[in-house]
């Protein structure tokens, strides 16, 4: 895997786990916060820890934060400096930028400016996001006992309009097909809007469209050799 570079700012315990998480699974990471203790306690696990204001954009623009692949904006207790955060980092043309949001209010206010990738500590755990970040292509992952884990996939381009049958997850990549889920147009306050349905158990015949998103069991590595094969 060549090597990801991700920020992570705000290193209290989610964005902590975070950071962590991914560089363990070999990634670069620059540790950014505030407070000159929570850097003191990852600076030997990441590659670089920064005590900085990272609602300064002339600060996050000395530090290159514009030049990586994502961000996790992970800032828990200050809702304000989390936004202003975020639209510094819009102004950058960060690729890809994940915040963190306490609660409804604040998803819905993400929401508004943009913000297409919302965290919620609640539901969301520091190993589940390094996935996802190191695999855009992983929606969500739930890791179990043994190296094994459920993940849920975009379908890649080369197997839409395939049928499952043809695909043959569990003799060519060893993975076990869960279930599928579909977008359908539905019609709410008066807009036409997109909603996600389970498709329940599909057989050898369901065609993929590329719009589905694949719910899958598997080993660890198994799941990763399927997304490197299938990019």
């Amino acid at each position: 895997m060549s090597q990801y570079k991700f920020a992570v700012i705000g290193l209290g315990q989610f964005g902590n786990a975070i950071a962590r998480t991914l560089a363990i699974r070999g990634a670069e990471v620059l540790a950014i916060d505030s407070n000159e203790e929570h850097i003191e306690d990852i600076k030997e696990e990441v590659s670089y820890a920064v005590c900085m204001d990272a609602t300064d954009i002339r600060v996050l623009r000395s530090q290159n934060v514009q030049d990586m692949d994502a961000v996790v904006v992970a800032i828990g207790e200050d809702f304000e400096a989390l936004m202003l955060c975020v639209v510094q980092l819009m102004e950058l043309k960060v690729k890809r930028i994940m915040a963190r949001a306490n609660g409804k209010h604040q998803r819905q206010i993400l929401e508004k400016v943009g913000v297409t990738e919302i965290l919620s500590p609640e539901n969301d755990v520091g190993l589940a996001v390094a996935e996802r970040l190191l695999n855009p292509n992983i929606l969500t992952s739930l890791m179990l006992p043994d190296n094994y884990e459920i993940v849920e996939i975009k379908t890649p381009r080369t197997m839409a309009n395939r049928s499952l049958g043809d695909i043959n997850l569990r003799s060519k990549y060893n993975l076990n097909l869960i279930t599928l889920k579909r977008e359908t147009e539905a019609i709410k306050d008066g807009e036409v809007i997109k909603e996600a349905h389970i498709l329940g158990v599909p057989n050898s015949e369901t065609v993929l469209i590329e719009s589905d998103t694949i719910i899958v069991f598997g080993l660890v590595r198994d799941i990763e050799r399927f997304i490197e094969i299938n990019k």
